[in-house]
This record gives structure tokens, sequence and C-alpha cells, in this order.
């Protein structure tokens, strides 16, 4: 799991080695995750959390500061895998349709591989300060920003409808909630759908919509 470069400097560290921070960082988060589902935000103690990462209190006390640190960190580590996954999907030699279709693709399958960590987020973040909220909800906003930015990316060589801005701004906000829609109904979409038809089905749904603001010839 990917965390965001600026994670280092939000959450505070006395550890020079930058590397090795984002490395103990992936580690505390990949355990805190079931761990938070498991016992709750509240019961999961420090002493669990140490134990589940296999260091000790005094050295994970190195790399974070509260357990609350370790919230925000969640939220940064899907923001960061997602950022990844579009800008991926948008170095491929793709145009047009395709290319948003590729864009699509790989944020609802970081919605799928991370489902606990999106579920997690929306559960816990009430728990955080104001502070860590705010950067939270500016995370949310920067992972809708990234389809936003994507599609005029791709207006931009003339492959797709002349959209008006406001209308790639609700699709890009459409395109978000669906992907976490994967995460929250996941108990009743597994059931009728693989992610593959998953995806399918809702990418169809979104270029249907993109048809229907094309000009009529």
């Amino acid at each position: 799991m990917r965390t965001k470069d600026s994670d280092a400097k939000e959450v505070v560290t006395q550890i020079k080695n930058q590397e090795l921070v984002k490395e103990r960082r992936r580690q505390i988060v990949d355990a805190a995750v079931p761990l938070f589902i498991e016992h709750g935000y509240h019961k999961t103690t420090t002493r669990l959390l140490a134990r589940a990462t296999g260091l000790s209190i005094g050295t994970m006390y190195d790399y974070i500061s509260t357990k609350e640190d370790v919230l925000y960190l969640v939220c940064m580590a899907i923001f960061s895998e997602v950022e990844h996954g579009v800008k991926e999907a948008l170095a491929r030699p793709l145009k047009g349709k395709d290319a948003l279709a590729e864009v699509i693709r790989e944020y609802f399958l970081v919605c799928d591989r991370m489902s606990d960590h999106v579920l997690l987020m929306y559960q816990v973040t009430q728990f955080l300060s104001p502070k860590w909220q705010k950067k939270v909800l500016e995370a949310e906003i920067n992972i809708t920003n990234l389809f936003i930015e994507a599609m005029h990316q791709i207006r931009s060589t003339g492959t797709l409808p002349e959209l008006d801005d406001d209308t790639i701004n609700l699709i890009g906000h459409n395109i978000s909630i669906l992907g976490h829609s994967w995460t929250f109904r996941r108990w009743y979409f597994a059931k009728h759908f693989t992610i593959e038809s998953y995806i399918a089905q809702q990418t169809d749904f979104i270029m249907n919509f993109l048809d229907s603001k094309k000009e009529p010839a």
C-alpha cells in the first residue's frame, strides 16, 4: 500500500529516513485496519496495535504521535492508491471514452481492494479532531478532482463530447460515489455481481450519460 509523501510532514516523526518512515507507516496502517474493524476504534489499544505490527510501543511512537494519526494515515493511503491508479490509466495509449473507462476501472478496483479501508474511513472520521477531519474531507475532494481533471485532460484531445465544466464536475462526483457504493453495499452487490461485472455495468451507465450529452447530428 502506498502512502502520500506529504504524510511525513503532516504526522510528526523524529525519524530522518523518509523511506523507513513510509515503510513503517504502511506496516502500521495495514495492521490497524483489521483491528479497528474487529475491536472498534476506541477499544483498539496501542498495545494491540503494536503487537499486530510487530513493533514495540516505543518504536511505533517513533512514527506516529497518537492513535488518531493512524486513522488519518488510513485515509491518506486510500487517496494515494487512487491517485496512482488514475495516473497509470491516463498513461495508457487510449483516447476518449476508452481512456475514461480505464480511469473508472482503476478506481473501482482500488475501492474493491481497499473496501475495508474505505468503510473504516467513513465509520471513524467522526472521531478525528477538527484538524484531521478537515484534511480527510480535503483528501476526499482531491480524489474526486482526479476524475474531474482526467476528464478535462481527455476533453482537451477532442475525443469526448464538449461537456461544460458543471457537467464534468457532476460526473466526477458520480464516479466517486459509485466506487464507494461497491464498498457500502458489498454485502448485497457481491451476491449478484463480480467486481468486473459491476465495473462494466456502472461504466455503461456513465457512458450512456455522456452519449446523451452529444449534440444532435
